[in-house]
């Protein structure tokens, strides 16, 4: 059993009951309801729901579809036509039909023509129950035929004369849109004086001399095809008054000449239309559109009115600079006489266009689906107007009805059908025909005959409950053929009920006006025809009303007291009521002073904010009832002494003197709480767009209690006032009545109004919409108008609804565009907007930069330069070029990984470039691309050039193996980048004796081929110090050094003490000063001496291995370089070797990038203080050697310069010009006793870049103001001084970054 409840207030309505029976046309005819299972198991004739248009152009270049869809039951079978005569689908490979449809799909891509299926088609959907046909479906392909070749004269004339452009375009189906453009795909600019006509032709009124030009070109666009054709440009020269003159003067007299001068100016002429008169035609529901344009000098302009009558406000429109009229959806009324007038200052002329509008036929009365029962009568009504007067012709099944088979049921009056006594034979479906001259209307109706017993679609057994001595309805949907009568009973064996008690309503619900408890019972509905009876079973309860039998009371309480107020409840004893407590209509105060038991609301400790109204609720599922009582918080007696406070709220809130945009509120001030009141704050809340929230209105001086309010339009005003006084403002007021002010227009637009294209084909147009306070009326909603900047398209304009955005599509590529955005609502339009200007879509550059250049300055670094694109190609905003660059890989390393492209980005229009930290000795490829803001171009054809040789670098591993007595092997692996062909190794040696001092140098070139080399003839027990390097034809690369020592008769020498002289080695004191890509590593050291340092560092929080830097010497600083700016770093320093020790980590953080700032060196604080350092130390150092050399030195001062020359700090060669190596002082000293080097150590590659320049922004790496490098790159220099190896390192990191700057 289903239950259905019923409310408390109930009314009838259509809605309520969604299956209903009701008369259609005649009182006989039905409507069957939209059932699903009712529909299931009715018969029905077919129905055409879908077919293509009458008028079909298709597209030859694809499949043709000829959509016919229909229902009906039993499903109809589909059958067509071809131009009169049945077209066998079957006999045709190329035709098939959809299953369970009519539509045909015409395979004309894989094979066959267009063309051979051109023809007018009609579908037939037919079942049982009769035949529904389609429109004629007139099927033609597109075409777009080429222009007629023609030889076109160039046009020469004299400035001031008109003249008319002829187009004439291809006649293609369906007809071209035609514009003019010149040979670079722009638009030709048009005005008042040059503009295009309604037939194609352009129009000049005047020619001046700038329209001289070769490339008039008329296009014709085939939308259908999306072809266009071009004709062959025309040429027209424009000769002025002065230059005819001067070329003809010999032959013309002053007079002549002056003559021709004073006919330049001449009043109008048409130039279209032709005469005085003319005759235009247009059909109804079409655009009229008039054209009238004139020559003449001055210019004319055009206007136009319309004899014995208005133009439509509303319908007309004003083109190509109100040269066309148009009126939308024009009708019989628009017929008349309209005029033209064309008028400069020599005068003016009119043109009188006679329209006459005629029309196709259009529906007055349709003929509607008509269902009816066997016996009963109806009609078929099919009327139509036209001009001329359609003629109205009916057929059956598809037949005409004179030659159908004959109905008796059925008689033909002219436009209608009447049907009397008719039989299921009857059902077939009528078309009616209502056509004129100029076209036709087809309707198909079908006249359904049913005979089909009762049947009840309500549910069965529904429970309703309804309260005492309220309404009961109770529902019986019902459907029959014929139409059922419906009967109620109530009980097994009650009689029929009657009018009399009882509401029997036409849709078979009975209404019960007032439910008693005698009214509870069964009710039974009971629907007969002739065919049979159904009959369905409805149940009534009737419950108690729910009654408040103890309400709560009015109560004056003091303050601190406690109150409670009783609410008890009586109900239906089936019914399952809820209590609850309200407190001015809102919820209780979350408070554990309120407390609820059972039929009691108790407060506690009341205070003066429980001042209010208490109701008390009680809800059923069918009902409701309340009760309220009043709280008033007194002050306990004896009165206390003064309080002072804010003020109490005002009250009385009052609204008279309401006009559109006024009002004048007036209050009654609460008590001021011993301090006066000072001034009175008035709030609004605007119900109808942001309820609840409250807005500052105003403020009056507080001895006024009337004030005259500003108001906006459509808003619903609800106000509240507060008091305040010196110790602050009072609680609000209660809220005054609500006051509706009346609708206006905007008086703003929106704001932030932009265009910008997501697609390369559309503009995106947003703004920020109005708020609901703002709108001013209903109905909000904004006209957005666009037109390209530098066209002279009229405005194009669309209204939306209220949202804040509006795409444009099938707009050029980035093209500027001209934007505006009006609100309007249903009273009118905001003011004129201001205009903004945006850019359609970006799309990707179409052309790649061409005449690429490479040249190579040094082994590392090459300048590329390019040609820009143009501009055009580019179809967006330039972002700049973008070079893609890398080095040609081997066979075999190309087969291991990726080749890796590196990419450098040059901001603007800038033409050039620097590729900087290049691989000497290597082959690169790069090509240039061009960036807007939609992404890159093509690339440019790749261009392949090569590094010279660089020097190498230090050898990657020197080691001293198989001591003797008198010799020595050296064994090394080559240098892990040679940067050219290695063409010797250079190894330099000399031994060293127990006083520290360094003996004769020794120089020996070895041949590349070799990685081991024996020393032989050399001092037993003697420890010697080498100087490896390798060398290419570029130069000498970085030094390794190592020392070793031969061997001694181990007889007579005892083993070293291991203890002796033990240190426990430690590193302290690690600081760092970074920079933007290079940081200076120092720190402190305390162990044995001759310690070869490394350094350690990575990025913080990276997962790659620490990089490793070898330390040349034991010095206790290093620059580490080509860090990245910006970037956490962190560092240790450890010892090579036995030492086997590092220092604790330390982190630092290397400088933002920043643009290039060349900052002279010298003038540097920190390179002055530096500097001295050094003169300092090295005057120590010179001091000490003195002292140490007249201590009864062995050598002459001569020989022990000689002895002691190191050769990092030799002179530079005179033979090839090259610098000595630097090295570091401690580099000089031998390993003291107890510290001996073993002899297989080896020692790693050393740094190359201990230069103390690198560690600041010296002056070498200076650049010119196109980017390029100076001074470093500017070649060897003479000899200098030995400072180190710069002249083959690569450029320091931080003038790399300077060369894009």
């Amino acid at each position: 059993m289903q239950l259905k409840i019923m409310p408390k207030k109930k009314r009838l309505s259509a809605g309520r009951v969604p299956l209903i029976l009701f008369l259609c046309q005649m009182i006989s005819a039905l409507e069957v309801p939209l059932d699903p299972k009712l529909l299931e198991d009715l018969v029905q004739p077919p129905t055409i729901t879908q077919q293509s248009p009458k008028d079909y152009i298709i597209d030859p270049r694809e499949n043709i579809v000829i959509q016919c869809e229909a229902k009906g039951k039993p499903p109809p079978s589909f059958s067509w036509t071809r131009n009169g005569t049945h077209f066998d689908i079957e006999k045709d490979p190329l035709v098939t039909m959809k299953p369970g449809s009519g539509t045909l799909v015409i395979n004309i891509m894989s094979e066959g023509k267009a063309e051979t299926y051109e023809g007018v088609y009609q579908c037939t959907a037919r079942n049982e129950r009769g035949a529904a046909i389609s429109n004629n479906i007139v099927v033609r392909p597109s075409r777009s035929p080429l222009w007629t070749k023609e030889k076109l004269e160039p046009i020469t004339l004299q400035s001031g004369q008109s003249l008319v452009l002829p187009c004439r375009p291809p006649v293609g189906l369906p007809p071209p849109i035609i514009f003019w453009m010149d040979n670079s795909f722009q638009r030709l600019p048009q005005s008042e004086r040059v503009s295009q006509g309604l037939n194609g032709d352009l129009y000049f009124s005047n020619v001046l001399p700038e329209d001289t030009r070769e490339d008039y070109i008329c296009y014709a666009r085939f939308n259908h095809t999306q072809t266009i054709q071009q004709k062959q440009p025309i040429s027209v020269k424009v000769v002025s008054v002065d230059e005819l003159n001067d070329t003809i003067a010999a032959n013309l007299s002053d007079t002549e000449v002056y003559g021709a001068k004073l006919n330049r100016e001449r009043p109008p002429t048409f130039l279209i239309p032709e005469g005085n008169t003319s005759n235009k035609e247009e059909l109804r529901g079409n655009v009229l559109s008039l054209e009238c344009i004139a020559e003449g000098l001055p210019t004319p302009l055009i206007y136009w009115m319309k004899e014995e009558g208005t133009l439509p406000f509303n319908r007309t429109y004003y083109k190509n600079f109100q040269k066309t009229l148009q009126i939308l959806q024009v009708s019989e009324a628009d017929s008349g006489n309209y005029q033209c007038i064309a008028k400069n200052a020599l005068g003016s002329i009119h043109h009188t266009i006679s329209v006459t509008v005629k029309a196709a036929p259009y529906w007055i009365t349709a003929p509607q689906n008509l269902v009816l029962s066997p016996g009963e009568n109806g009609a078929l009504i099919c009327r139509a107007n036209g001009n001329p007067k359609p003629r109205i012709s009916w057929l059956s099944n598809g037949v005409p009805i004179e030659i159908a088979p004959d109905d008796p049921s059925r008689k033909i009056d002219g436009d209608t059908i009447i049907f009397s006594n008719v039989q299921e034979r009857s059902s077939a479906v009528y078309q009616c025909n209502a056509s004129n001259e100029y076209g036709y209307l087809l309707a198909n109706a079908f006249v359904n005959v049913l005979a089909e017993p009762p049947r009840i679609l309500t549910s069965a057994n529904t429970l309703y409950q309804v309260i005492a001595n309220r309404p009961a309805l109770l529902d019986c949907a019902f459907f029959g053929s014929p139409l059922p009568t419906i009967e109620w009973f109530k009980g097994a064996k009650g009689s029929a009920l009657h009018e009399d008690i009882y509401v029997l309503h036409d849709n078979g619900t009975l209404e019960i006006p007032v439910a008693q408890k005698d009214s509870t019972g069964t009710y039974t509905c009971v629907a007969r025809n002739k065919l049979g009876m159904a009959k369905n079973e409805a149940h009534l309860e009737i419950k108690d009303p729910t009654r408040i039998i103890k309400q709560p009371e009015f109560s004056v309480v003091q303050r601190g007291s406690t109150v409670s107020f009783e609410c008890k409840v009586k109900h239906d004893h089936t019914l399952i009521p809820t209590v609850l407590w309200l407190k001015d209509k809102g919820e209780l105060p979350n408070d554990g002073r309120f407390t609820i038991d059972k039929d009691h609301l108790v407060v506690t400790d009341v205070s003066d904010d429980d001042n209010g109204t208490y109701t008390c609720v009680a809800n059923t599922t069918l009902d409701n009832v309340s009760a309220s009582a009043v709280l008033i918080v007194v002050a306990p007696t004896p009165t206390p002494a003064p309080i002072y406070d804010v003020p109490n709220p005002p009250f009385d809130l009052e609204l008279t003197d309401q006009l559109d945009k006024s009002v004048q509120l007036s209050w009654t001030p609460g008590d001021d709480n011993n301090s006066p009141i000072t001034k009175f704050i008035i709030e609004y809340e605007d119900a109808m767009h942001e309820a609840g929230l409250w807005h500052h209105q105003t403020e009056v001086p507080g001895t006024q209690t009337t004030t005259q309010l500003k108001l906006s339009p459509y808003v619903i005003y609800t106000f509240r006032v507060m008091a305040e006084n010196s110790l602050g403002r009072s609680l609000p007021s209660e809220r005054s009545e609500q006051y509706l002010t009346k609708a206006a227009e905007p008086d703003k637009n929106p704001t932030t109004v932009e265009g910008l294209g997501s697609e390369p084909d559309n503009l995106v147009i947003t703004w920020k919409p109005l708020n609901g306070f703002e709108s001013n009326g209903p109905g909000l909603q904004y006209k957005v108008s666009w037109r390209q900047k530098d066209g002279d398209d009229e405005w194009t304009s669309v209204v939306v609804a209220n949202v804040s955005k509006y795409i444009v599509s099938g707009t050029p590529t980035f093209v500027p565009y001209l934007i505006k955005v009006q609100a309007l609502n249903d009273v009118g339009f905001a003011p004129e907007p201001a205009v903004v200007m945006g850019h359609s879509g970006e799309d990707l550059p179409m052309v790649a930069p061409g005449n690429v250049q490479v040249t190579v300055v040094n082994s590392t670094l090459a300048e590329v330069h390019w040609d820009p694109v143009p501009l055009k190609s580019i179809r967006g905003h330039l972002q700049g070029y973008r070079i893609y660059y890398w080095k040609a890989q081997s066979s075999s390393k190309r087969n291991r990984r990726h080749i890796e492209k590196k990419i450098l980005t040059f901001q603007g229009s800038k033409t050039h470039g620097m590729l900087l930290g290049l691989e000497p000795f290597s082959n690169y490829t790069l090509n240039v691309r061009v960036v807007n803001g939609k992404g890159e171009g093509p690339a440019s054809p790749d261009r392949v050039f090569g590094t010279p040789e660089g020097v190498p670098s230090a050898p990657s591993s020197l080691k001293i193996i198989n001591p003797t007595l008198d010799s020595l092997t050296l064994e090394w692996d080559p240098p892990s980048h040679p940067n050219g062909i290695l063409t010797e190794y250079i190894l330099k040696y000399q031994p060293i004796n127990s006083t520290h001092e360094l003996g004769p140098l020794v120089d020996l070139k070895i041949p590349a081929n070799k990685t081991r080399w024996t020393l032989k003839n050399l001092n037993f027990s003697t420890r010697y110090k080498f100087y490896f390097n390798a060398q290419t034809s570029a130069g000498s690369g970085s030094q390794i050094t190592e020392e070793g020592i031969t061997t001694v008769d181990e007889a007579g020498i005892l083993p070293p003490d291991v203890g002796a002289g033990k240190v426990n080695p430690r590193i302290n004191k690690l600081t760092v000063a970074a920079a933007e890509t290079y940081a200076n590593i120092s720190w402190e050291y305390e162990g044995r001496e001759h310690v070869n340092f490394y350094v350690e560092y990575g990025v913080v929080g990276s997962k790659e291995e620490w990089r490793k830097e070898i330390i040349n010497g034991s010095r206790s600083f290093f620059g580490l370089k080509g860090l990245m700016p910006g970037t956490a770093y962190k560092v240790r320093v450890g010892a090579e070797g036995d030492s086997g020790f590092v220092s604790s980590e330390d982190m630092f953080e290397t400088g933002p990038a920043m643009a290039s700032r060349q900052v002279d060196i010298a003038t540097q604080g920190w390179f002055i203080g530096l500097m001295c350092a050094v003169a300092l130390l090295i005057l120590i150092l010179l001091i000490v050697c003195f002292i140490r050399r007249n201590k009864g030195g062995k050598y002459p001062v001569k020989e022990k310069e000689d002895a002691h020359a190191d050769p990092e700090i030799q002179p530079m060669k005179e033979d090839d010009g090259t610098f000595g190596e630097y090295s570091d002082a401690e580099d000089h000293k031998p390993l003291k006793k107890g510290s001996r080097t073993p002899s297989d150590r080896t020692v790693k590659k050393e740094d190359s870049d201990d230069s103390l320049v690198d560690y600041g922004e010296g002056v070498n790496g200076q650049f010119n103001e196109d980017g390029s490098f100076i001074g470093q790159y500017s070649g060897k220099k003479e000899k200098e001084p030995a400072e180190g190896n710069e002249s083959s390192e690569a450029p320091s990191p931080v003038n790399a970054m300077n060369s894009f700057v």
